[in-house]
């Protein structure tokens, strides 16, 4: 009789990964679990004990015991740092906001994880993430989950063919309910562990605070606080406290309420307006990947979503001579955040995405 199939689930000691592996091990894969260290020695989320924290690890390991298959850390913790940490930090600093959890899918996950499971003799890496791949022909397809509210394609976008190829979703096609059901039933002992719902290793909303420490306050330059007319309203401590939409933390004295509209980096200004004036129907996409394998054609409708939160809105797009993406929306969107990631969808399944590198600002100009 042939072997089963080896699998490496990534548990991070959640619920997710847990049941992912525990449905796979039904289905006769062989699995070794395997629990990535990634944090750096002054990560602020493991105060809250996340992005696989000493208790996360320790529920995985309970976990792979109560299952039955081996279990082991691996210390990517530098590799995330260069990959990731410093990313994120470089986004920061150049006015733009960064999505870290695209990132470290397609370089940490799905890169070097894959990478190791493919040496350690495994065919496939699985994880809890909640979308599904599908093959078809010579090409691997993403689907949004059947759980819309729980859907990850969206961190997703940037996998490339040959890993798609090598992934495994068991989750795509479950609710939460029914998957904490099963953790249940199964007597895992993380069933009800809570869910992190920020980035793993800034801490839970102190973003500013993390780049303070890991860049030191001297890197900060503070600068001008202006309106779309360039008029001067105030004065901040560093663009890197800032991002487009954000309300809190303006303290420019105004009648109606502001909200950051975009960042000049050369200038270090934060401009500012209203709630009418974030409305844009247009952006710039740069280096798009066409994750299902082959562009769309020019001119295709398509969802589009511009944050993982964003409930997606029809658009078109066009080609520019530098291979940009041109995106036209038909009804305004709300806080079209440079840095952010693009992603396109028709129906369920996910054709692409790139980076937002401009949204449709009204240029600065003076009074008169």
């Amino acid at each position: 009789m042939a072997d089963k199939p080896t699998i490496v689930v990534g548990m991070s000691g959640g619920v997710d990964s847990s049941v992912a592996a525990c449905l796979l091990l039904q289905q006769g894969w062989k699995i070794i679990g395997i629990t990535l260290k990634l944090w750096p020695s002054d990560c602020p989320g493991l105060i809250d004990d996340r992005c696989c924290g000493p208790d996360a690890i320790q529920d995985a390991k309970n976990v792979a015991a109560t299952l039955g298959i081996p279990h082991k850390v691996l210390d990517l913790s530098v590799d995330f740092d260069r990959e990731v940490i410093r990313y994120f930090q470089r986004e920061y600093q150049a006015g733009r906001t960064p999505n870290p959890c695209v990132v470290c899918n397609r370089e940490i996950k799905f890169g070097l994880l894959l990478r190791y499971a493919l040496a350690l003799g495994a065919s496939h890496v699985a994880t809890g993430h909640y979308a599904r791949v599908e093959k078809n022909g010579d090409r691997f397809l993403l689907r949004r989950a059947t759980d819309l509210h729980k859907d990850q394609s969206y961190f997703l976008f940037a996998l490339a063919q040959e890993q798609l190829a090598h992934v495994r979703f068991p989750l795509g096609e479950l609710r939460k309910e029914e998957v904490r059901a099963l953790a249940q039933s199964k007597g895992l002992v993380n069933a009800q562990r809570k869910e992190s719902q920020d980035i793993c290793f800034a801490g839970i909303g102190a973003y500013g605070d993390f780049l303070k420490k890991r860049l030191g306050i001297n890197q900060f330059t503070g600068g001008e606080i202006v309106d779309l007319r360039g008029n001067v309203l105030g004065q901040h401590q560093g663009i890197e406290l800032y991002t487009v939409g954000q309300r809190k933390g303006i303290n420019v004295g105004s009648p109606t309420p502001l909200y950051v509209l975009g960042i000049d980096t050369p200038s270090r200004r934060v401009i500012v307006g209203t709630e009418d004036e974030i409305w844009h129907k247009q952006l710039t996409v740069s280096r798009p990947i066409w994750t299902s394998g082959e562009p769309a054609p020019e001119g295709a409708e398509v969802m589009v979503k511009i944050r993982h939160s964003h409930p997606g809105a029809q658009a078109t797009f066009h080609f520019e001579a530098d291979g940009s993406l041109s995106v036209q929306f038909k009804d305004s969107q709300r806080a079209i955040t440079p840095g952010q990631a693009a992603v396109f969808y028709q129906n369920d399944l996910l054709i692409g995405g790139g980076w937002i590198t401009k949204q449709q600002l009204i240029p600065l100009h003076p009074d008169g």
